[in-house]
């Protein structure tokens, strides 16, 4: 093979029109609706706070047909087809179950849910009641990333033996960041360590052996993660620095690099064992988050289809890096509002 292969992401303009609504109204959410608006048909028809003038200028601002000052009256509104969860993570269970029970598709900001129990709950919601759901986990609808998933698929790599992922970023205290507050579930581990996480799952299947440590930020959460899961893959992620934030998966018959930041659009780079022969690019342009619109036209698609997920990031998936994540805070004693660790933080292995 002289080339990487083409990705075969479809033409995010050709997915179906579908009315969202949106519960949330931050940095997030703007990044998804604006991404969405200009690279697909979706049409945005509410957004709701828990603050109803909030809602109405962040409607007015975007475009979008109404604001509501509560998420009880966007998911019963009869022009709504799809919920996209974009509060904190907090609020994910909540969020995705009044959606769902309102008769709602919907799609959830990573993660699913604080722990694997929470992800879980809302993977049989939705199961029982036939909606599509899904973790927007938007790495994984990249077309960077269906390159690799055709590279793994392939067999190019030969016998895959290693995983390497990190990520990080420095936030600074004196901002007030939410990822730096304990009651906001804060710490690198949702917001960052999600994808190092996912990608040695995604790669390697669910670890049955985790071995992690951990250090404390100044501000009360969680500052800092490494692991080694089955120990084939090693993870990073850290509040404390900006780190390179790239991922390496090694196998016997080559290496699949991705240049940081990995879980973003960009490049991936094959270079065969040995390296006798020369690498093999695949480039992308580096267009940050304007690349969240993918997640919203798979979703779209799905729906069309009358499929209940996506195969590129399934709902088991999705749990399974819970599960993982869940025993690598039962190591490093990190305890989430309203959890009972004893109860609810599966226990993966030691």
């Amino acid at each position: 093979m002289r080339t990487l292969p083409a990705p075969r992401t479809p033409d995010p303009m050709a997915a179906p029109a579908l009315n969202w609504g949106v519960l949330g109204t931050g940095w997030i959410a703007e990044r998804f609706i604006g991404s969405a608006q200009r690279h697909t048909r979706q049409r945005f028809t509410a957004v709701a706070s828990r603050n109803a003038a909030r809602a109405e200028e962040f409607a007015a601002r975007h475009g979008i047909t109404r604001g509501y000052g509560s998420y009880e009256e966007l998911v019963a509104a009869a022009d709504v087809d799809v919920v996209y969860v974009a509060t904190e993570h907090t609020a994910h269970l909540a969020c995705a179950r009044l959606a769902l029970e309102a008769g709602k598709h919907v799609l959830v900001e990573k993660p699913l849910g604080l722990n694997a129990a929470q992800g879980a709950e809302i993977a049989e919601l939705a199961a029982s009641r036939g909606l599509f759901c899904a973790e927007a986990l938007w790495t994984f609808f990249l077309p960077r990333f269906d390159v690799v998933r055709q590279v793994l698929d392939s067999g190019m790599l030969g016998e895959v033996r290693s995983v390497l992922a990190d990520l990080g970023e420095y936030f600074d205290p004196a901002e007030g960041h939410r990822i730096l507050r304990a009651d906001q579930a804060g710490g690198p581990l949702l917001d960052l360590g999600t994808y190092p996480v996912s990608l040695a799952t995604w790669v390697l299947g669910p670890a049955e052996n985790v071995q992690a440590s951990g250090q404390a930020h100044p501000s009360g959460v969680n500052g800092q993660i490494g692991a080694v899961l089955d120990g084939r893959a090693v993870v990073h992620t850290t509040l404390f620095s900006d780190t390179p934030s790239t991922a390496v998966i090694a196998g016997t018959e080559g290496t699949l690099q991705l240049p940081g930041p990995f879980h973003q659009p960009g490049d991936v780079v094959f270079g065969p064992a040995g390296g006798g022969r020369p690498p093999l690019t695949y480039t992308e342009p580096r267009t940050g988050h304007d690349g969240l619109h993918f997640e919203a036209a798979e979703a779209a698609r799905c729906i069309r289809d009358g499929l209940v997920g996506t195969p590129l990031r399934p709902l088991p998936d999705s749990v399974a890096t819970l599960r993982v994540m869940d025993e690598i805070r039962r190591q490093c004693g990190i305890v989430f509002p309203g959890e009972q660790p004893d109860r609810t933080l599966g226990r993966t292995a030691t």
